[in-house]
């Protein structure tokens, strides 16, 4: 039987790949993310673009970091 891990983690993987092959790589993790739960730490817009929850860190002030997150579904609504 296929225990597949609960949670994957992936740091900058889309740096290199190019625009074709990102889109291959969102592919693979929406296959995969029916049984696994992906963070991904990424600069790549069409990566972000495909993703349903960005967390963000903003520093507004020198020393203070600010946790930023967008559910992607809501931002939608007021982009229209």
């Amino acid at each position: 039987m296929e225990k597949p891990s609960p949670y994957c983690v992936l740091d900058e993987v889309d740096g290199p790949l190019d625009d074709a092959n990102v889109g291959r790589f969102m592919a693979l993790l929406r296959e995969f993310s029916k049984q696994t739960l992906f963070i991904v730490v990424t600069h790549n817009k069409r990566t972000m673009a495909e993703a349903d929850m960005l967390y963000g860190v903003t520093q507004e002030i020198k020393g203070i970091s600010r946790i930023a997150s967008v559910q992607l579904a809501d931002a939608t609504k007021f982009a229209i």
